[in-house]
């Protein structure tokens, strides 16, 4: 594809820009195959806008006969505003803009062509390998080992090349489970708890069918798992009546006679279109400038944004609660073991483990059981809250999973070892990004696209010496206790710092935040002085 061919008007002068929490300036806009960039023309200011296309989510058109306003609105939540002299000015921006942020080839997105002076395509990608998973707990080698089963994507296309499964388990028993599981998702070990040597293993459902069907080295499989002791949890992410209703069309659940070791508890999580109409509501919700406080409160009550966080916590704090009181075992899954699955998983590791809650750790954790594990980044974030287009697999887990962490962090301002900087970093990154961690919807898709040695990787950049000073919490005390949120109503916090970001009240926390924390520091050094 020609970029070119999209750009009628490449420049335009005399353009006005209004942005939050910047007076408007006038100046140069210029447009290329990924970038808006806005130059301000006005003396004794060098300011620029550089904004990815990738970034923006819709444009609105507002003509008059002599010029056009658009207005922009990006998957961060920033809305801008462009008033441009000539209405067939106008309208070229408009469409290359539209054309050009919707780039359905992966391949030319900008992950490909963005290449910064300070780093090299031939850098190491990526912070671990479910390989180095593996050989790091050492603990587990005895009952389990890593299959490369998968090593051609052929048995599950949304696993990596190599996972963790019981050690009395052959690969072709695995293939047949495969058959079994939804998308061949069958039961993985995710997290092996090292204080009672539990484990945590994750999974889709199981294709039963009204017919009852049922996998003899699926239960084989479950019951090696298990090994050792009485019973183990199937933390199921649907009510009882969804995965009754679930079965009639060919998916299901465990049954208590094919699976009598295990006990299953149904904890019901809105997931798909439901999950992104709440973000919607709420980002609607969060831009009303009326000063009417019933009207506030009912708009953030009713888009249930916080009942979703609420939901979430309390499921991943059951989910920690089996594995670290009880000492049980857990299997968890909802449909198709790439959404809430992976976010309740991944919030019980934090809960429960200390190592994941460093910097390093946590941003390892997320690539794991998000990016390793088989969450389709491009189409759950194609869009945010206000594309105009309709609703098809957007949906925001990633972003549910990053405000559960924040409150997490709100709650507990000493255990984790990161600050609400590097939480909007990776919220922003989700969406549009210049690097290739989140490109793609599997390991398999960035495989086929070489996105490991044609990009660079976002989690290696944030641990460098500079971005590591930004990110890190300089209030962090090492915790080697589970840490348990409170998920009461007057616990919860709606995420200022994200969904208020541009506001005027939030910079203002946001400066005297940046003050505390340069304190901190400094006081930091006095004491090791």
């Amino acid at each position: 594809m020609e970029f070119s061919e999209h750009i009628k008007t490449a420049n335009v002068e005399d353009v006005v820009l209004q942005q939050p929490l910047h007076p408007p300036s006038k100046g140069t806009l210029c447009i290329t195959s990924h970038h808006l960039l806005f130059s301000d023309r006005e003396e004794d200011s060098g300011r620029q806008v550089l904004l990815l296309l990738r970034n923006i989510d819709a444009v609105e058109k507002r003509a008059t006969e002599s010029s056009g306003t658009l207005v922009i609105k990006c998957k961060d939540l920033r809305v801008l505003q462009l008033e441009i002299p000539g209405m067939e000015q106008c309208l070229n921006i408009a469409q290359s803009i539209e054309t050009l942020s919707c780039l359905a080839c992966v391949a030319e997105m900008y992950p490909f062509f963005y290449r910064p002076s300070n780093a090299s395509l031939r850098d190491q990608w990526g912070l671990s390998t479910p390989e180095r998973h593996y050989t790091e707990m050492e603990a587990l080698h005895e009952r389990w080992r890593l299959s490369t089963v998968n090593q051609d994507y052929s048995v599950c296309p949304s696993y990596p090349p190599a996972v963790i499964v019981p050690k009395a388990i052959g690969d072709d028993a695995l293939k047949m489970a495969a058959k079994f599981r939804q998308g061949g998702r069958f039961p993985v070990l995710c997290y092996y708890h090292r204080k009672n040597g539990m484990v945590i293993l994750r999974s889709s459902q199981p294709l039963t069918g009204a017919n009852r069907k049922r996998c003899i080295q699926d239960e084989l499989l479950l019951q090696a798992a298990i090994e050792g002791s009485d019973k183990g949890y199937i933390i199921d992410t649907r009510s009882a009546q969804q995965a009754q209703q679930a079965r009639m069309m060919g998916g299901g659940f465990e049954s208590k006679s094919c699976y009598s070791s295990w006990k299953r508890l149904h904890r019901h999580m809105e997931r798909g279109k439901t999950l992104q109409e709440s973000l919607i509501k709420l980002v609607e919700a969060c831009g009303d400038k009326s000063p009417n406080m019933d009207r506030w409160l009912s708009k953030l009550e009713n888009s249930k944004w916080l009942s979703h966080v609420q939901t979430a916590l309390s499921t991943a704090g059951l989910l920690a609660e089996c594995v670290e009181r009880d000492g049980r075992s857990v299997l968890v899954h909802g449909s198709e073991g790439t959404g809430s699955t992976l976010l309740i998983s991944t919030l019980a590791q934090l809960i429960m483990d200390p190592s994941c809650r460093t910097l390093e750790g946590f941003l390892t954790l997320l690539e794991r059981e998000f990016v390793q594990a088989g969450h389709p980044f491009q189409q759950r974030c194609s869009h945010s809250a206000f594309s105009h287009a309709r609703l098809q697999q957007e949906c925001p887990v990633f972003l549910l999973l990053l405000d559960c962490v924040w409150q997490l962090w709100y709650q507990f301002p000493l255990a984790l070892g990161f600050s609400e900087a590097l939480l909007l970093r990776l919220a922003t990154e989700a969406y549009s990004s210049d690097y290739g961690t989140f490109l793609c919807n599997s390991d398999m898709e960035r495989c086929a696209l070489q996105v490991k040695g044609k990009t660079h990787c976002l989690f290696r950049v944030l641990l460098k010496p500079r971005e590591r000073e930004q990110y890190t919490n300089p209030l962090y005390e090492p915790n080697e206790l589970a840490i348990w949120p409170s998920v009461h109503p007057q616990s919860l916090q709606l995420w200022r710092g994200f969904f208020l970001r541009w506001t005027q009240q939030t910079l203002h926390l946001e400066l005297v935040q940046e003050d505390i924390r340069n304190m901190v520091i400094e006081w930091g050094k006095l004491a090791l002085s």
